[in-house]
Formats: structure tokens, sequence, C-alpha cells
């Protein structure tokens, strides 16, 4: 895996614009997983979920965010995806959906459009429809609309995105899709799901997987976590298209830096058993509810200390793994999406 700056990553199908060596992936216009057989892959054109009136998927599945919960902390996993405790997100993973949302609707304009300054503008009536959706937000993380400290805080998503146009240009782009729910059964009959934040196809079938952290680059001896979630949506794309992504790409915008992965499928084969390893842990653990807590930096900010053993805190009853499959999803409620940002 490579750190670079645009200026060192070879461009994945590149259209040029207005007569420019162009720096993107290619227009690939259609399904997002033609041939696949994906749950709500979008169009280049909008969302990758699946329209109002389509049903959930109604299988336990796993997410590289469950996966890395369970690797981190098997309590921490319990209380997400079985006891489903609401948690109450942090500015900074609230800051990280709302520049995902940004960047999300900066695609819908004409590519001229999508420029730092128009970004910008799309910041305030983005939260607007945050709050719109999930008005708890507001009051969850300010003191009110008029609080001195929410002008800044969206100031600082303006920051954020001003430093994506330092890694990319994204007039010379149009993805293929943006938050693409992605789903893939393995052989073991393991159910793979997750939210891809961009992909872009090359007119010559070239594959790049885009995502935004809004987080600084992690060091190098904490660059596995990245590329766990990296082999992830490679494994799947693999599973869905029948071809290995031909990059993925993380683009941190606190501190303008990316990180870039070439797959090799042997490599994503045996990625696949460290997964369904991980689900098997799971499923033993959930027979019995030994979900064990590992104490260490995280708990610092774990929305639930408060009930773990580790610290003097006693876990709710367990329930017992969920007989309707449904209820292995994320944590509840309009402030869970926010989870997924948490970058």
């Amino acid at each position: 895996m490579d750190r670079a700056s645009l200026a060192d990553v070879p461009a994945v199908g590149a259209v040029p614009a207005d007569g420019a060596d162009g720096d993107g992936a290619g227009d690939g216009a259609g399904d997002g997983a033609a041939g696949g057989d994906t749950v709500g892959a979008g169009n280049g054109a909008g969302n990758g979920a699946a329209g109002p009136d389509a049903e959930p998927p109604r299988r336990p599945a796993l997410s590289p965010s469950r996966a890395g919960d369970f690797k981190q902390c098997p309590l921490l996993y319990r209380f997400r995806a079985i006891d489903r405790l609401p948690e109450v997100p942090s500015r900074a993973q609230v800051r990280g959906t709302l520049v995902h949302a940004v960047l999300e609707r900066l695609f819908d304009l004409p590519a001229p459009r999508r420029v730092p300054s128009v970004a910008r503008a799309l910041v305030a009536p983005t939260w607007e429809e945050l709050c719109g959706e999930a008005p708890e937000l507001l009051t969850a993380l300010f003191t009110g609309p008029d609080d001195p400290e929410l002008a800044e805080w969206l100031e600082s998503a303006g920051t954020l995105l001003e430093a994506y146009f330092a890694l990319e240009d994204p007039r010379r782009l149009e993805p293929e899709a943006r938050e693409l729910l992605v789903e893939t059964e393995l052989a073991s009959g393991l159910l793979l799901r997750g939210y891809l934040d961009r992909v872009d196809v090359a007119a010559t079938g070239e594959v790049r997987i885009v995502d935004y952290k809004t987080g600084p680059a992690p060091r190098e001896m904490h660059e596995a976590r990245a590329l766990f979630q990296m082999k992830f949506y490679a494994l799947a794309l693999l599973h869905l298209r029948g071809r290995v992504p031909t990059q993925l790409r993380l683009l941190y915008l606190a501190d303008g830096e990316s990180l870039t992965y070439a797959a090799e499928e042997a490599e994503l084969r045996r990625f696949e058993r460290t997964l369904e390893a991980i689900w098997a842990a799971i499923r033993a653990a959930g027979a019995t509810g030994d979900f064990r807590p590992n104490p260490g930096r995280g708990c610092d900010w774990c929305s639930h200390r408060a009930r773990c053993p580790a610290w003097d805190g006693e876990p709710p009853p367990y329930p017992g793994w969920p007989a309707d499959a449904a209820a292995i999803e994320e944590p509840p409620g309009p402030l869970a999406a926010v989870l997924e940002h948490a970058d």
C-alpha cells in the first residue's frame, strides 16, 4: 500500500477535461454492479442504495465496521449489533457524515460547478437537511442554532472540503456510483455488506474504489486497519463483478494525504478465510453470550464504558442471539448512520 499525494498516484481510466490530461476514472454508466447479486447497486446518476420502497435485507451480515468492532472489543460488538444500544455520536463523527454528504451532492452538479466555493456553499444547507432528518443532532452536539461553536464547526467542515480539492479535481470525474450499498454471499454462506463512498469505472473497464476519511492518515504502524477495510471492499467487488478492482484509494482530508492499494486475487481469497474465521468467532460468542471486553485506548471515548465490566460496570442481561436476522444490523435510531463515517 502506497502513501502518496495525487501527483504520485497513477490515474485509472483518466478522462480529459477541456483538453487537459485527466486524472480520474471514466464515465462508466449503467448499474453499479452489473451482473452481480448486490442489493440496491445504484447507477452513476445517484445513490447506490435501493429505492425508498425497497425492503431492507433480512439476513445477518458482516460489515467492515462491525468486524472492526469485534476485532477491537467483542463486547463492543455485542452492545452495537445485538443489544443495539443507542449511541450519541461525537462532533467529529457527525462532521464526517456532513462532509461525505456534501461530496455526494457535489457530484450531482454539472462538472464545471464542482469547485471549492460551491462545495463550501453546500455545507449549511446540507447540515440543515441532516438536522431535518435527525432533529436531535443539534441539541445533542450544541446548545442550539446560536451556539458560537456551531459556526466554527461548520467552518471546519469547509476546511476539510478545501483539502479534498487538493487531492483530486472532481470536474474530471464522472463516478459510476456513490454511497453504493454492496452485498455478496461467500461460499460459506456469510453475507458481506458495506457502503462504498465512490466507484469509478474507466472506459477500458478498470475499477477504482474511493473512500473519504475526514481524519488524518494513519501512521505506518496503524495502516492495518485501513488495509482491512480496503480488502473487504475489494473482496466484495471481486465476488460481485468477477474481477479484482484495479485500485483502492483512501483520501485523508485532515492532512491532505492518500493511501492506495492494489489487491491480488490470491491475497483476497486468503482474506476471505479471515472474515469467515471472524464470523465463526462471532457466532460462537453469540451462542453463549461470552462477548468479553478488551480494554484499551478506545475505552477513552467508548459510549458504553459505564456498562463495561472492565470499568466496574454491568452489561444489560444478554438477550441471546437474535432469532430475527434483521436484528443483526447497524445500531438503531436516526443518529446511527454517522457511525459509518467515524473516521
